[in-house]
């Protein structure tokens, strides 16, 4: 049987605006059974890096926040801190970059709970007997939440092709243990030809794992924690991931850590995906770049892989847009992200959760 994935353009008319809108697609994918009343109810999102402006707008969130509300749930808003250095990288300083970006209480009328604490360190071990890991360290107000809603920027990635539910899910509620297993493997090179020497990776890393040699940038991989941070921090394009089999492990890791998160919370989960900003990298750095296609619309669904399957489809189904970083697979039916990131698969992860048993990539869209 097929998973069900609800569907809503951004088309508004006198009579129904899109915060409407999004309260009909969210009644039609089940919102309302996903907790009972006084659950205790996370919304996993991305408050977006400070400089960054592709993230999901704050007043969606207060629409799904008073959804949950009116059926009786206590949401929050809650995202764990990241490896990298960056705004976000302490609970003081992530609280902080999500209030300025606009997810302040009295917009979204909802607390803000950072997931793994104050420095990274607030998690649980869960017990997933994977492929690469047996436990998986998870932001314990992840775990401890009675049920889960991910709200993802649906956009492209630089390690994952693209970054939608799964991502959200599997990289964004792990703890900073957790993130530092997962890039564990994944070790960037300096191309010596591109670089000028300007020291701006050195400035950035936040491990001291790069420095200049005659003039060059030097990563040291035993520092190196394989956050990625500098590859776009670059300005010559002169650091790259070494493309080997460290994406497919990644992204492997990655799917075992949304099946950790995932664990115990059957039926207490719905996926919903913004598909808005197409930028081609992640929310992660402190820009944007231009989107590559047009605001297309809103997933939902209680199937993680599905509600990402369609969103792929529904990406690679349009035009692309001018004068982007996207320079091939422009046209309808071709692969945007793959155009971007032509050495990254990303049906690796679809495959591998598939075969987890998170959910499946056939769907029926159901249009509202």
């Amino acid at each position: 049987m097929k998973s069900t994935v609800y569907f809503m353009d951004f088309r508004a008319t006198p009579k129904e605006n899109l915060f409407g809108k999004l309260g009909r697609l969210l009644d039609a994918a089940g919102i309302s059974d996903t907790f009972k009343k006084r659950d205790l109810v996370g919304i996993k999102l991305h408050f977006g890096e400070l400089g960054n402006a592709a993230y999901i707008r704050p007043v969606f969130l207060r629409k799904i926040v008073e959804t949950v509300k009116a059926y009786g749930g206590k949401p929050f808003l809650t995202d764990a801190n990241t490896l990298y250095a960056g705004t976000r990288g302490d609970a003081v300083s992530h609280f902080t970059t999500a209030v300025q970006n606009g997810f302040a209480y009295s917009v979204v009328d909802a607390p803000l709970i950072i997931a793994d604490g104050l420095r990274g360190k607030s998690e649980t071990a869960v017990t997933v007997n994977g492929k690469h890991f047996k436990k998986v360290y998870i932001g314990s107000e992840i775990v401890q939440a009675d049920t889960l809603l991910s709200v993802a920027h649906f956009k492209g990635h630089e390690l994952s092709g693209f970054g939608g539910a799964i991502k959200n899910l599997g990289m964004g509620c792990a703890s900073r243990r957790g993130k530092l297993a997962q890039h564990s493997t994944v070790s960037p090179k300096v191309t010596r030809k591109k670089c000028v020497g300007c020291g701006e990776c050195v400035d950035h890393c936040s491990q001291k794992a790069i420095s200049l040699k005659e003039e060059k940038a030097g990563i040291d991989d035993k520092k190196c924690i394989g956050c990625g941070e500098c590859i776009l921090i670059c300005p010559n394009s002169a650091i790259e991931i070494q493309w080997n089999a460290a994406i497919p492990v990644f992204l492997e890791k990655m799917v075992e850590y949304t099946a950790g998160v995932l664990k115990d919370k059957e039926g207490r989960l719905l996926n919903i995906n913004f598909i808005t900003d197409v930028s081609p990298a992640c929310d992660c750095y402190g820009h944007n770049d231009a989107p590559i296609v047009r605001n297309i619309g809103v997933l939902a669904s209680k199937d993680p892989i599905a509600v990402d399957r369609a969103s792929i489809d529904l990406v690679n189904a349009e035009h692309a847009l001018p004068g982007t970083c996207l320079q091939n697979n422009l046209n309808p039916g071709e692969d945007k992200f793959g155009g971007i990131y032509p050495k990254v698969d990303w049906h690796i992860q679809f495959d591998y959760a598939e075969s987890l048993g998170i959910g499946k990539q056939e769907y029926e869209l159901v249009r509202i």
